[in-house]
């Protein structure tokens, strides 16, 4: 630990100057002032007390992530979680797993978010929180639930970020939150549940009129304000059109500045356009729109330009974008039930895992990450092989690649493909084989009383079953493949691990050299 001139150990306390920035800060978040908040939260995100570093570290990624800058998630994720490891608090643990999960959704990997999803709810349920970080935790949880389509997960998660934060005081306007229940709603009418739409839409609207009539609606944030805004012209889009006499929603839809804002004026648009009788401005309106899908679904757009249709009478182009719309809306569940089987099966892996190496289990010789042995007890059971007349063959597996899952998804992604990895190897290894790590990205299979010809059959099946994953869910982009080098340890040759790793390394780089047959 360093220490101050006076002897004294530095404050792990943020002094009450940062402690107003970084309420500031939480405070131009809310006020969509999204670059200010990134500006501060980059000026802090080197502080010297811990809890300074993970507050502002947290701030900094909730705005590159309002801004759309996805080329800085995975480095400022990275840093986050880095943070966390000086100052280990549960509820900043749940805030940085859900804004991960977000990022994980947006790069296209349910794998990813759905694991953040996870750890986060247990990060925040693990203690009794009674803080604006757990607060603002379970908010964040339940946006990022919300925009993956876990709606009903969703609504738990605001229900239980309301309690926090009315049992610490903090104003019930800051956790009014329309957008999730939109987007449950427009979700149940692209699915076919137009019903189930209206009413969650009619609540909206009625939600919106009182807090019109008390003054709450202009204390709430601007992004609320064009949620409600929307809400009240897509029930009139589904012909519920009195709901204009109620309620004006093109002032309320003119708020904020965000890139859903402008999502939702876009959308309003085209809604507006439906309701009041003009629906072919609404299908060349929705032509030239490009919207997120975690704004209001992947079927909006579509499901827009069917009601369009139908208003103009063509009810065969209606029906085949009422199709999209289901289709895309859809294509979620698909994907989860794909999880879930992929999910069952590494849990397996992991299972068969730990029953492999309970034996190796203490910290001197095991990985801590993937759970196999370590190096140290690799040179323990080759000197105890060697030195009972036995013989291997040892292999060095390296994985192709693999600083570029680092680069662009960020080192907590490329920590859950090396314990993937871990596990497929584990799978394909006959009973008496040897799988650990060595380090970084490389694994050492040893294959006691086995033939080249042996060895190079298990190759075959590593470098299949590590292909044969569904990387493109947990790190899309970036394909996940294996070389293999071979060396003989024992039979009056090598001897020591050092010697047979290097011989197997150099026909491992040898390996990568030389193009694969397809």
């Amino acid at each position: 630990m360093t220490h101050t001139a006076d002897g004294r150990a530095p404050s792990t306390e943020p002094s009450r100057e940062i402690e107003r920035m970084l309420s500031g800060v939480q405070r131009m978040l809310f006020d969509d002032r999204v670059t200010e908040a990134l500006a501060v939260g980059a000026q802090l995100a080197n502080a010297d007390d811990p809890r300074t570093r993970v507050d502002a570290r947290i701030y900094r990624l909730a705005a590159l992530i309002n801004l759309d800058r996805s080329t800085e998630y995975a480095a400022a994720v990275d840093a986050a979680f880095e943070a966390l490891q000086a100052f280990p608090e549960p509820g900043r643990y749940g805030r940085v797993h859900a804004l991960a999960a977000v990022t994980a959704y947006r790069f296209g990997s349910l794998d990813r978010c759905v694991n953040h999803l996870v750890r986060s709810a247990f990060a925040l349920k693990a203690v009794e929180l009674t803080d604006a970080m757990a607060a603002w935790g379970w908010h964040n949880l339940a946006t990022a639930y919300s925009y993956t389509g876990f709606h009903g997960y969703a609504l738990s998660a605001i229900e239980k970020a309301r309690e926090v934060a009315a049992a610490i005081g903090l104003p019930a306007s800051d956790f009014v939150t329309p957008g999730i229940r939109l987007r449950l709603a427009v979700s149940l009418d692209q699915r076919g549940d137009t019903d189930g739409c209206q009413r969650v839409l009619r609540d909206l609207v009625q939600d919106c009129q009182a807090k019109l009539a008390s003054g709450e609606l202009a204390q709430t944030r601007p992004i609320n304000r064009a949620n409600y805004g929307y809400a009240a012209v897509r029930l009139a889009a589904l012909g519920y059109r009195r709901v204009l006499d109620e309620i004006d929603p093109r002032p309320l839809l003119r708020d904020g500045a965000s890139r859903r804002a402008d999502d939702l004026r876009a959308l309003g648009r085209a809604c507006h356009a439906i309701a009041i009788g003009r629906p072919i401005e609404a299908v060349a309106r929705l032509e030239t729109a490009v919207v997120s899908d975690e704004t209001a679904g992947a079927g909006e757009v579509p499901r827009l330009r069917a009601l369009a249709h139908v208003a103009t009478g063509d009810y065969a182009a209606a029906y085949a974008a009422d199709r999209q719309a289901h289709r895309v809306a859809s294509a979620d569940t698909d994907r989860l039930r794909d999880l879930f089987m992929d999910g069952v099966a590494a849990r397996l892996d992991r299972e068969n895992l730990h029953e492999r190496v309970a034996k190796y289990q203490d910290e001197a010789n095991t990985d801590p990450l993937t759970g196999l042995p370590n190096r140290r007890y690799l040179e323990q059971y080759v000197a105890d092989l060697v030195g009972h007349g036995g013989s291997a063959v040892l292999g060095v597996c390296d994985l192709d690649g693999f600083k570029k899952v680092n680069t662009v998804h960020g080192h907590l992604s490329g920590d859950i493909v090396l314990q993937r990895v871990a596990g497929v190897l584990n799978r394909v290894m006959r009973r008496g084989d040897f799988v650990a790590r060595y380090g970084g990205d490389e694994f050492v299979v040893l294959l006691p009383s086995t033939s080249r010809a042996e060895a190079h059959e298990i190759e075959r099946r590593i470098v299949s079953a590590v292909s044969g994953e569904d990387w493109s869910a947990l790190v899309p982009g970036t394909p996940i493949s294996i070389t293999i080098g071979w060396a003989v340890i024992g039979e009056g040759g090598l001897t020591r691990v050092a010697d047979a790793f290097e011989t197997a390394d150099m026909a491992m780089l040898n390996a990568k050299a030389t193009p694969r047959a397809s």
